[in-house]
């Protein structure tokens, strides 16, 4: 990745909904060559897709929680089991492993706390190797950022 590449991606994170025209503009390429290092971007699996962001509380998600999760026993069929029933719950909206107390740390968003009581005992219960659960409640957001701050990085 050059630093053509590195502007492509800034202007995208800023924009997706750029058109290629405008795109080649901003990086000060021809449409033709910017438009080809795009498709070798998303080839390479750097420019992963396009989305919309949504505002949860006003699409009726006004609560977040992050949950800590422990499984026993630690082995590779727990492990895949939990990872794959994890994947299909749709108000898990991020799942890391973790270093540390916990095994995995989602983020999840419910309407209220009742429809969190739902996801805990008909969800996350019925995961087989669930040891503990541990959550907190977020009650403010300060900041959220899906721009990886590409540009400041590559002399690291």
């Amino acid at each position: 990745m050059d630093d053509k590449d590195r502007q492509i991606i800034a202007e995208l994170q800023a924009n997706a909904r750029l058109t290629n025209s405008e795109l080649a503009e901003r990086v000060n390429l021809s449409p033709s060559p910017c438009l080809r290092r795009v498709r070798l971007l998303e080839e390479a699996g750097i420019l992963k897709g396009y989305t919309a962001i949504v505002d949860t509380e006003a699409c009726g998600y006004p609560v977040t929680a992050f949950v800590r999760i422990r499984l026993q026993p630690h082995n590779g069929e727990t492990v895949q089991a939990f990872e794959a029933a994890i994947a299909k719950i749709d108000v898990v909206m991020d799942s890391y492993v973790m270093a540390g107390n916990a095994d995995y740390m989602l983020r999840v968003v419910v309407r209220s706390l009742k429809h969190y009581e739902t996801f805990i005992r008909s969800d996350l219960h019925s995961v087989p190797g669930v040891a503990s659960i541990d959550t907190s409640f977020t009650y403010g957001h300060v900041k959220h950022s899906l721009v990886l701050p590409i540009d400041r990085d590559r002399h690291s």
